[in-house]
């Protein structure tokens, strides 16, 4: 498998429960935020895109959690793209916690629209970008386990 793009984050206050562990559904932000650095790794940040009048909503969430994420603990968010193509995108996730054991996989589908929601042609220059980070997709089955 093509190594996953690797994003660092460090666990705040504000994304855990008052038991001290990352609350569900704040690890879709963490998930975004490493989402995001990888298009600006890419060469393609979501603020030009944007401004070309290209959006990707996502259309389909699936998480699998095997741990938890405790405050100030520093967690690497591995991400890669299964699909790129058309106007459909999909991109697998693994959190990895300070101790290396994997805490959250997961996978997002997203769709590319114009800013009126009317889907749109991938930017041949983002399925370029993010090409160091596509796997074959059974190289992204595997990936999840």
């Amino acid at each position: 498998m093509t190594e996953p793009f690797t994003h660092v984050h460090r666990v705040t206050y504000a994304e855990c429960t008052i038991g001290n562990h990352v609350y569900y559904s704040r690890y879709l932000d963490l998930l975004e935020a490493a989402r995001g650095a990888l298009f600006r790794a890419a060469g393609q940040p979501f603020a030009r895109l944007q401004d070309d009048g290209f959006i990707f909503p996502v259309i389909a969430v699936g998480l699998e959690y095997s741990g938890a994420a405790r405050y100030d603990d520093e967690v690497r968010i591995e991400v890669w793209v299964c699909k790129a193509q058309r106007v459909r995108l999909e991109f697998g996730y693994r959190m990895v916690g300070p101790s290396g054991k994997v805490l959250v996989t997961g996978t997002t589908r997203h769709v590319c629209t114009d800013l009126e929601d009317k889907p749109r042609r991938l930017p041949e220059a983002l399925v370029v970008g993010l090409a160091p980070w596509t796997v074959a997709s059974d190289d992204a089955a595997a990936a999840g386990k």
